[in-house]
């Protein structure tokens, strides 16, 4: 188990702990559930590179204690 932190740049920051073989999209449900908004609405980022949800975290290196930018759309 690893746990990631999101921040959405307006005061809520998430961690949620989660396993490096999930994939983007099974991250994204964990974080709508913990801060009550729809999976589809959440974008995930780091830096200028924008998260594909069928990607696992492992294979875009995200360990723990990782800080991802996190966006509404």
């Amino acid at each position: 188990m690893i746990e990631v932190i999101c921040n959405d740049r307006l005061g809520k920051k998430v961690r949620v702990k989660c396993d490096p073989d999930d994939t983007i999209g099974d991250f994204k449900k964990l974080v709508a559930a913990q801060i009550g908004t729809s999976a589809e609405k959440i974008v995930l980022k780091k830096w200028y590179n924008t998260f594909k949800d069928h990607i696992t975290l492992a294979d875009y290196e995200i360990s723990n204690g990782a800080s991802l930018e996190m966006y509404y759309s």
